[in-house]
């Protein structure tokens, strides 16, 4: 693979990065923050940074990093399993009515999003009286494994568990109706672990740090503290990642049913079906892959898994197109792609910089929220989507484009 399609950035400390950067914006902090992964001693062959990629803690969102007897707890990041699910309809354009407002509704009261009293009680992000369904989702597959976790760390035990599950969340997590090219619609959502991989992701970084005092370890960041293969808390870890990213599947799986049950119930529609096609994929996660003839763990913070034929979900912003893509199985990049956009500022700098009337003429056409709260998530805030697809044509094809007609945000 020749090097034309990526830049590689070296300092001569450690391994190379390589990034599919071309025509995109990297910002000075995500190359430092690359450099220092790159000086680990166990990150295999290179470091590949994607063409979203930017400032994180510990580790850049949007790098893809392969390691050999270690794991880095901040590089998977405390939004475990956090991904996308994507359901093409039975539906058309002709089929939605002029006025949206209604469909968003409906989806708004079936899927609990956003967060209130600190996520205390009465907080309207997390369910009050848990649906049976979800009950027994939790009961069935996820609570026994949860149990034997808290068995060996039981300062995990904050509930905001069950509760949580079919649940959105914040930020930038979102459901949106979308039309693809031929005008089909399609139900997309965004959303991760919630609660319980939040505090599990915490717990761990700050465990892997204590480890690192009590073993002298001098890092180049203190966020990129690791757990040595074959140790009692390295197996601890990867139990927790992979409850977490099965937590954060299943929790997809719950909405998309509440929300193909919400929109079918509001009477705005047409009987239609949806199990057309279903993608759902992670992009804060590690897994167990082979590459280059070696067994390796490969952590993907901000970044979708992009094997040949694999099918994957580039979502854009609030008011920019997204991709249903197929990895093309690129080597030098692990057989990965990057997860979205990416964001080209700070929240902070978003809304200092992007007024209410700004966002209403960015999202012109969304049914979404047009207020002060989610100015952080403007679609200027992000790269642009364009220039990211572009920029790594050698690791996915587009198979359909899609433009969203209604956002829900957390």
């Amino acid at each position: 693979m020749s090097d034309e399609t990526y830049n590689v950035i070296q300092d001569g400390q450690g391994v190379p990065i390589k990034a599919w950067t071309k025509g995109v914006q990297l910002e000075d902090q995500a190359r430092t923050q690359l450099l220092n992964v790159a000086q680990l001693p166990f990150v295999f062959r290179w470091i590949a940074a994607m063409p979203d990629v930017h400032w994180g803690i510990g580790a850049t969102v949007g790098s893809v990093i392969p390691t050999k007897g270690a794991i880095i707890p901040a590089a998977v990041g405390v939004d475990i399993g956090c991904g996308m699910m994507a359901v093409q309809t039975s539906l058309n354009a002709r089929d939605l009515p002029d006025n949206l407002h209604g469909i968003r509704e409906a989806i708004e009261k079936a899927v609990p999003y956003g967060r209130t009293n600190h996520g205390g009680a009465g907080d309207k992000g997390a369910w009050h009286d848990i649906p049976r369904e979800n009950q027994d989702v939790w009961g069935a597959g996820l609570k026994p494994r949860y149990d034997a976790i808290l068995a060996k760390h039981p300062k995990l035990d904050r509930g905001n568990h069950a509760n949580h599950l079919g649940t959105l969340g914040t930020g930038n997590h979102f459901i949106e109706v979308c039309l693809d090219e031929s005008e089909m619609v399609w139900f997309m959502l965004h959303s991760g672990s919630r609660g319980v991989g939040n505090r599990m992701g915490t717990y761990f970084i700050e465990l892997a740090r204590k480890d690192m005092e009590r073993f002298f370890v001098t890092l180049p960041d203190r966020d990129l503290a690791y757990f040595p293969e074959h140790t009692e808390h390295f197996d601890d870890y990867v139990e927790a990642v992979e409850w977490a990213q099965d937590f954060a599947r299943s929790n997809r799986d719950l909405m998309m049913r509440q929300i193909v049950g919400a929109v079918r119930g509001a009477g705005l529609l047409p009987e239609f079906t949806a199990e057309v096609k279903s993608i759902n994929c992670h992009h804060n996660y590690v897994a167990r892959e082979s590459h280059f003839g070696q067994n390796v763990l490969v952590t993907r913070k901000g970044a979708v898994r992009a094997r040949e034929g694999d099918m994957g979900i580039i979502p854009g912003s609030m008011g920019a197109r997204s991709y249903i893509v197929r990895g093309k199985g690129n080597a030098e990049s692990f057989h990965s792609c990057s997860h979205g956009a990416g964001r080209a500022m700070s929240r902070h700098e978003a809304k200092k910089r992007f007024t209410i009337e700004d966002h209403i003429r960015m999202t012109e056409g969304v049914e979404c929220r047009k207020d002060a709260d989610v100015i952080d998530e403007t679609p200027a805030a992000y790269k642009p989507i364009d220039a990211v697809m572009a920029a790594q044509s050698d690791l996915v094809e587009v198979v359909h484009t899609l433009r969203q007609v209604v956002c829900v945000k957390g």
